[in-house]
């Protein structure tokens, strides 16, 4: 069976890693992206050179509209999506919860729960059996902050993970008969820009510190864990949530 694969925020980080995995693994891969669009294209560029169809396409997955024409482009250009990754995220700034502002609230909640539902919602529309699909997965990136609540940081983003991590859970449930399989990763700090972007950059080395396997996470320790949950080795695999976070 044909495989497509659309990966939210997939210009860096666990995006980029899941998406030249995912095409190493053969699947036809779309991404989206925010901003930086030379980023996407050089992932793409590498899907590509492996051999395997690949697009990007800009969408802010908190905007319904964009994620509808996310999923149409993937439809014309590479065919019906199968594996859905729900990656896009953000932070917010670092913040105290009495200081925090509105505006980061809502963009936090925005892009990291909305935005998976409003792409979960068009996914089950072309995966679902009784819409004529052949089934697929969806897997949600979370984070070991939906357990641990980052306390003078980010309570903010540790509640919006808690939500997808609940949304996993129920949306499992929901689709099962409908072929589709719904799981999450509660992912560690991880080695990426995100950190330093949002204000905070000593806080991978400070993870590490903690983590009993002494250091951060790589993208490709994300990105294997996404992949082996698409595949069919765990084929019996749905609600979950697997913690890929060095021990914390």
């Amino acid at each position: 069976m044909k495989r497509t694969a659309i990966i939210t925020g997939g210009s860096r980080g666990i995006g980029a890693a899941t998406a030249r995995l995912a095409a190493r693994e053969g699947y036809d891969v779309c991404i989206s992206y925010a901003s930086d669009q030379v980023a996407a294209k050089s992932v793409v560029d590498d899907c590509r050179a492996i051999g395997v169809n690949a697009i990007h396409v800009q969408a802010d997955v908190a905007d319904p509209a964009q994620v509808r024409d996310l999923f149409s482009r993937c439809d014309e250009e590479l065919g019906g999506v199968t594996l859905l990754v729900n990656n896009a995220g953000i932070i917010g700034q670092a913040s105290r919860l009495a200081e925090l502002g509105d505006d980061v609230l809502k963009r936090t909640f925005a892009v990291n729960v909305f935005g998976s539902i409003y792409c979960s919602q068009e996914a089950i529309a072309r995966m679902a059996k009784s819409a004529g699909g052949a089934g697929g997965s969806i897997v949600n990136i979370s984070s070991i902050a939906a357990t641990l609540g980052s306390p003078g940081e980010y309570i903010h983003y540790a509640s919006s993970k808690g939500a997808v991590e609940t949304l996993t859970i129920g949306l499992a449930k929901e689709v099962g008969a409908e072929g589709i399989r719904v799981n999450a990763i509660r992912a560690g700090t991880t080695d990426t820009d995100i950190h330093a972007t949002s204000g905070n950059p000593d806080r991978p080395a400070a993870y590490a510190k903690a983590a009993p396997l002494g250091r951060v996470g790589k993208p490709d320790d994300i990105a294997e864990a996404v992949v082996w949950l698409a595949s069919d080795k765990a084929s019996f695999t749905t609600g979950a949530v697997l913690s890929v976070a060095g021990g914390v």
